[in-house]
């Protein structure tokens, strides 16, 4: 088992550390699969977390076995500070409710956001009021607690409403997290207007090694950072579970290889904006 570089009271001290700076900066927690908690003046997005055994329960008796790799980080009811929280698809490691459930009676308040294609499944899943979610659709957009959010396409396997990315903007800082996807036609095009500084990108797509529908190899999202002119690219989705999971050292190859800027981190690790320059604007 993987332990987390920080995680449960460690982890909440480390992020309650930095929640009262105002230098603009965004700070980024991994916190395992696709999960990232983000940071910027004291509010806090948390970008599709799971952080359950949802899936290890449900397939243990199965073919397709989920063995967790790495200790979940967080307990989500500990996380009782959130402002913001995202499911880009109904993807159970995406919209969980074994997290979502005791992270929303921790945060009366908080905002769900989702495609909106998936409403119905949100609302069913988790129990809750249907007008709880806010749905965007591709090109929609919405400000939350300092946050601007926008849909835009992924497609896992194909274009489908049901598939978002989301573009985070954080002051002068503009963040994307693709969600579940593969490359797709225009991707590039449509993204780099964005001038994006930090990409969120899965690397356990199919390889010759391993064939695993829906996702990015680790080469895809060193060429797609490249292609949208991000600044940075940090990977995920891997090391969650054995069926399922890539070396994030054939993504930093990939990068290296092509001059693309990119920092993998441990579960639990912050990082934040302070390692680029300024945002260009």
């Amino acid at each position: 088992m993987i332990e987390p570089f920080a995680s449960d009271a460690e982890l909440l001290a480390d992020i309650g550390a930095t929640a009262g700076l105002t230098d603009g900066h965004v700070r980024l927690w991994w916190l395992g699969q696709s999960g990232f908690l983000v940071q910027w003046r004291g509010r806090h997005l948390l970008l599709d977390p799971y952080l359950s055994d949802s899936l290890t329960e449900k397939y243990a008796a199965t073919a397709k076995p989920h063995v967790r790799m790495t200790r979940r980080a967080v307990d989500p009811a500990r996380l009782d500070f959130i402002d913001v929280v995202t499911s880009s698809h109904a993807h159970t490691d995406h919209l969980d409710a074994g997290t979502l459930g005791p992270l929303m009676r921790s945060n009366p308040a908080v905002a769900l956001v989702i495609a909106e294609a998936n409403r119905a499944v949100t609302i069913e899943r988790l129990g809750i009021e249907p007008t709880m979610p806010i749905g965007l659709a591709v090109g929609d957009a919405v400000d939350i607690a300092g946050f601007h959010i926008e849909a835009v396409p992924a497609a896992h396997e194909t274009l489908d409403p049901r598939f978002v990315g989301f573009v985070v903007r954080c002051g002068d800082w503009t963040l994307y997290h693709s969600g579940d996807t593969l490359l797709y036609e225009g991707m590039a095009d449509r993204l780099r207007p964005f001038r994006i500084d930090v990409a969120l990108l899965p690397i356990n797509g199919r390889s010759p090694e391993r064939q695993v529908a829906g996702n990015l190899s680790a080469s895809e999202a060193a060429d797609l950072g490249k292609g949208i002119g991000a600044r940075i690219v940090i990977p995920c989705h891997y090391d969650m579970f054995t069926f399922n999971t890539a070396d994030p050292r054939d993504f930093v190859d990939a990068c290296h290889r092509i001059g693309q800027n990119c920092h993998v981190s441990r579960c639990g690790e912050r990082w934040d904006t302070s390692a680029l320059p300024a945002p260009r604007r």
